[in-house]
């Protein structure tokens, strides 16, 4: 029996799993590591972190499961995009990560744009400049730290330090390097002309590669430090949202999922570079060869609730204390007793300003309608409904752009949520499809690592095999007409605010 490894480098920490040929989980082991914030809107980590909880995992799941490092027949990456790690000559890290959360670089945005310019930019890279994007980071440390940057041998992102670790090659792949804004999007490969308008070496950026297609072996130091048997082969692997539409099966026309996780993300494939030309959402290349994929974002998905949960529900989380329920159940069976649409109560979830459809950072979280009727479970309500809506901007916006839409499947904390299945089923007027794999983008770039070992035939052989649907919720047809009608005041509502918000944020900048 064979088993391949699937390694997620996240933010708050790696998970690494290993997988039977069937998608069966062996084993998997998580090591979480700090985030530092030096200033205010920075977000920095230590790629030697990453590595040590890499090395401790591959180690916890071979010892957990007894499975011989023979058998581990390839391993797949997926990791938090954006990041931006910096080598030395001597393949020393030159300063902590700056990764994707961090904001620092509005000035640099504005300098990316003005040299390539914003429709040529959206035109070659699929995106507009976002403080997020590897490139704005670039720019910041050739503006801000130029000895340093001088002194930069290699250009990475976060999970393809880990595979020059592992293999000792310089390489990225496809779906990783999308989120770079330094790759031609259309040509998969990196763009001379940002790169040559940037003043960025060339040779300072890895070999492009597919996601599937082996990038190097185990070397000998990493299968001291892991376990794992020298020569076992690493492949592209994918950037985290690929790498979980992979796990979620996302590889086929009309098949869209719908992410909550602490943000919100709905993924679409599409086979043609398709690209929304006033950039509200991004486009990228999937993880499946000569593909592409487009996704849109709303930042405060999962994390409304959260926060609600914590100003709000102390008594749900003491009960969930006592009886060992998820505090999250309660809340469901309370949002459950609510009817749709709350009595006129709408929620904004723009609680750290918004990404699509808006591009807005001073958006801010607004409940609309309140009255006197209203209750905490209305509010609690309407704060999924809220999310809802949000995600129905990014699904509109896809379809605008000709993609096919026939089934949504649900995913990240928020798809185990049946009432909120229920809402996205009746916002969208589709059928919410939940899977049996749960392991996401773990899961995904394990079937790109049996790709590549020749495991499976394709990506979507491996996806037909493995993921199955379990649940389907189609839309409850008199929630259809409601839900579009406060679509549009929902809509509405921030159109009303927008100056408001930037006038507030000016007001508490003062």
């Amino acid at each position: 029996m064979g088993y391949l490894l699937g390694i997620d480098i996240g933010t708050s920490g790696t998970k690494t799993v290993l997988f039977d040929y069937f998608g069966n989980t062996a084993a998997s082991a998580v090591s979480e590591y700090a985030l530092y914030q030096p200033n205010n809107g920075w977000a920095e980590q230590h790629p030697e972190d990453w590595w040590q909880a890499v090395v401790q995992t591959i180690r916890s799941v071979l010892a957990a499961s007894g499975v011989k490092p023979s058998e581990v027949k390839g391993v797949g990456l997926s990791g938090q995009m954006h990041g931006l790690v910096l080598l030395d000559r001597e393949d020393r890290v030159l300063r902590p990560a700056i990764i994707w959360c961090d904001q620092r670089t509005n000035q640099e945005c504005e300098q990316i744009t003005s040299l390539i310019g914003r429709e040529r930019l959206i035109e070659i890279t699929a995106n507009p400049a976002l403080t997020g994007f590897t490139a704005s980071k670039i720019m910041w440390v050739k503006n801000h730290e130029p000895e340093l940057f001088e002194k930069t041998s290699k250009i990475m992102l976060p999970k393809d330090y880990i595979r020059y670790m592992l293999t000792g090659e310089f390489a990225t792949e496809v779906s990783d390097a999308s989120g770079m804004q330094l790759l031609d999007i259309a040509k998969r490969n990196w763009s001379r002309e940002v790169i040559d308008k940037l003043g960025i070496e060339p040779s300072k950026l890895g070999k492009v590669y597919e996601s599937p297609e082996v990038t190097g072996l185990v070397n000998r130091n990493a299968s001291e430090l892991t376990g794992l048997q020298e020569g076992t082969p690493v492949v592209g692997g994918a950037g985290d949202q690929a790498a979980g539409a992979i796990g979620n099966g996302i590889v086929k026309k009309g098949i869209v999922s719908s992410t909550i996780g602490t943000s919100g993300v709905v993924f679409a494939y599409t086979d043609k570079v398709t690209i929304d030309k006033l950039g509200r959402v991004h486009t990228f290349c999937h993880a499946v060869p000569n593909t592409w994929h487009v996704m849109g974002v709303t930042q405060g998905a999962g994390l409304s609730l959260k926060w609600f949960r914590d100003q709000f529900c102390g008594k749900e989380k003491d009960m969930a204390a006592v009886s060992g329920i998820d505090p999250y159940i309660l809340l469901n069976q309370e949002a459950e007793k609510v009817a749709p649409g709350c009595d006129g109560l709408l929620y904004l979830p723009y609680l750290m300003g918004e990404r699509t459809p808006h591009l807005d950072p001073y958006a801010r979280g607004v409940f609309f309608g309140l009255s006197a009727r209203h209750t905490r479970n209305d509010m609690l309500r309407a704060v999924m409904e809220g999310v809802g809506h949000s995600l129905k901007d990014c699904l509109s916006i896809v379809a605008e752009m000709g993609i096919e839409i026939d089934e949504v499947r649900a995913s990240g904390g928020g798809g185990r949520s049946s009432v909120w299945r229920q809402i996205q089923a009746d916002m969208f007027d589709k059928n919410i499809v939940t899977v049996n794999a749960s392991e996401g983008g773990a899961l995904g770039v394990a079937i790109l690592a049996g790709v590549g070992a020749g495991i499976y035939g394709s990506v979507e052989e491996a996806c037909a095999d493995i993921i199955k649907p379990v649940t389907v919720q189609p839309p409850i047809m008199e929630n259809v007409g409601l839900y579009k009608a406060y679509y549009k005041v929902y809509q509405n509502v921030y159109q009303s605010l927008k100056v408001q918000f930037k006038a507030l944020s000016e007001i508490n900048q003062a």
